[in-house]
C-alpha cells in the first residue's frame, strides 16, 4: 500500500518513507509524490528507477539550482537558464568528493555573487558541509521467537 502522508512543506521535520518491494526496489513516499528506487541489472535490480546515489547527487543538484534561481530573484536578474551538473566520487561506501558545476548565463563577476549567495541558503549543500547527526532506531521491534 502506498499512502501518501501530507506533511507541511514549512514544518522544522521532513518526513519521507521508504518501503521494500522485493529485490532492490523501493518506493520512496515524499509529500505527495512516490519515487520508484532500485539498482541497476548489473548489480541484482531490475533499473525501474534511479539508484539511491543518484538520487542523493539529484538533490545536491536541484537544490543548488533553486538556489541560484532564488538568489537571482532576489536580484531581479532574470535568467535564460540555469544548469548544474554534479559529480560524486565514489570511495569505498561513501563519495569522497562532491563537485558542482554550475552554467548561467551572465558575466563572470555575477556568477560568482549568485553561486556565493547559493552556497549560504542551499539546505542540501549546507547540510552535507554540517554532518548532522544520524540516528537509527527500530520502531517496531519484531516479537522475540516462542520457544
Amino acid at each position: 500500500m502506498n499512502e501518501i502522508v501530507e506533511v507541511d512543506s514549512m514544518a522544522a521535520d521532513r518526513l519521507v518513507t521508504a518501503r521494500w518491494l522485493g529485490g532492490y526496489q523501493v518506493d520512496v513516499i515524499a509529500g505527495e509524490f512516490l519515487t520508484r528506487v532500485d539498482e541497476p541489472e548489473r548489480v541484482g535490480g531490475t533499473n525501474t528507477g534511479p539508484q539511491p546515489t543518484d538520487l542523493f547527487l539529484s538533490s545536491v543538484a536541484s537544490c543548488f539550482v533553486m538556489s541560484l534561481a532564488h538568489a537571482a530573484s532576489k536580484r531581479d536578474l532574470e535568467l535564460s537558464s540555469i544548469e548544474v551538473d554534479v559529480i560524486g566520487t565514489y570511495d569505498g561506501p561513501r563519495f569522497s568528493k562532491i563537485e558542482i558545476s554550475v552554467r548561467i548565463p551572465v558575466p563572470e563577476e555575477t556568477a560568482t555573487t549568485l553561486i556565493a549567495s547559493a552556497e549560504r541558503v542551499c539546505y542540501v549543500t549546507n547540510t552535507l558541509k554540517n554532518s548532522p547527526e544520524i540516528n537509527v532506531v527500530n520502531r517496531d521491534p519484531a516479537p522475540p521467537p516462542l520457544k
